[in-house]
């Protein structure tokens, strides 16, 4: 692609020209301040409020949601990378008012402790003296040192269930599934380094994984988490609600029969050309002008949502998120300089180099081909 066919693909007024000087208007103005909004999906202080009131449900997500509900089990997600599946607790949080929506992140070495608890010895030898390490009240600050996972955090009495993602079971380790197998049937679990000292502290106040202060969650009705902490009895913690563990897969592994057995599975499907514009047009509508923005861009929208769909049906050469289609309609919804072509659909526009498969294969034939 040359440099002009290059400079007549951009579609929106540059902020970084590449110039290797600061960049300013003509007024002097720094470009960087000239930088609109971003996306809806992508402004801090709304992430989790935007994902809850966007996801547009199936009816077999709704049936199967109730279901792991009413019988009290985790519901394992399966679906391709940018299907909704986080979303979809973030959905059911903001529907039921479960407040924050606990997240644990799983890669090839958590371990189930990592989920239920953290405990800082090292911090804990390092801030005390010796005198204090062999006094009587050596056990006083204790739990200054401790802090339950996101698990533990779900596993805490509460008036209604609390919620947890447990992000990407596919990439654990071999034995977490079926360490998780207690936890799904029992409900609780104890921290040793508390039952040790039981007879000589009872009541141990610890921080929980809760870090969103707008949120009950954060000072529960009940009083089990008052600013964020959580009193610890006898070292042991037993759930009174079974929390609504959400389990999300991208299917990269099989899972053990008796891991399976006590989970309601739902497999998301990529959404279909109805649910797309659905869901592009849940997001516009956060925007401050978001009825016009769909009303002047509805024919812009229904072509890059066929073009999108059109492109994803290429399964051999790798997925497409629907995040990647929001991505290129925020773009071609923004105010743009008349000198641009209207046309969003010529090849080797910008639009397809936003729309690259989830494959880094395709990076490299793009690199050789503008190389060429």
């Amino acid at each position: 692609m040359s440099d002009e066919q290059d400079k007549q693909a951009d579609i929106f007024d540059p902020i970084f020209k590449g110039t290797g000087t600061p960049a300013t208007d003509d007024q002097g103005k720094p470009l960087i301040e000239t930088l609109p909004d971003p996306p809806t999906w992508r402004r801090a202080d709304r992430r989790k409020q935007e994902r809850g009131a966007t996801f547009q449900a199936q009816s077999n997500e709704i049936e199967l949601v109730n279901a792991a509900l009413y019988l009290r089990r985790p519901l394992l997600v399966t679906g391709k990378p940018g299907v909704g599946k986080t979303s979809l607790a973030y959905a059911i949080a903001r529907e039921l008012d479960l407040g924050e929506v606990l997240y644990w992140p799983i890669t090839t070495r958590t371990t189930l402790k990592d989920g239920l608890y953290l405990y800082d010895a090292i911090a804990r030898l390092q801030d005390s003296t010796e005198k204090e390490r062999s006094g009587p009240n050596r056990f006083d600050n204790i739990g200054k040192y401790i802090r339950l996972g996101p698990l533990g955090t779900a596993l805490l009495p509460a008036n209604k269930p609390r919620i947890l993602i447990v992000d990407e079971i596919d990439k654990s380790d071999i034995d977490l599934p079926n360490d998780l197998l207690y936890v799904f049937e029992e409900g609780n679990f104890e921290i040793p380094e508390l039952t040790r000292i039981e007879d000589i502290k009872a009541d141990v106040e610890v921080r929980t994984a809760y870090k969103d202060e707008q949120e009950f969650t954060f000072n529960d009705e009940a009083g089990v988490v008052v600013e964020g902490k959580t009193t610890i009895a006898k070292g042991q913690v037993t759930c009174n609600q079974f929390p609504l563990m959400i389990l999300t897969s991208n299917g990269e592994r099989d899972f053990p029969p008796p891991f399976l057995r006590r989970c309601i599975r739902l497999t998301m499907q990529e959404p279909d050309e109805k649910r797309l514009t659905d869901i592009v047009k849940a997001h516009l509508r956060q925007e401050e002008n978001g009825d016009r923005l769909i009303a002047e861009s509805e024919q812009k929208i229904a072509d890059l949502v066929r073009r999108f769909i059109e492109k994803r049906s290429h399964y051999s050469k790798g997925d497409l998120a629907t995040d990647q289609l929001l991505n290129a309609i925020y773009l071609i919804t923004r105010e743009r300089p008349l000198n641009i072509p209207p046309d969003v659909s010529s090849p080797g526009d910008l639009i397809d180099r936003l729309w690259k498969h989830l494959s880094s294969s395709e990076d490299q034939l793009s690199d050789n081909r503008r190389r060429g």
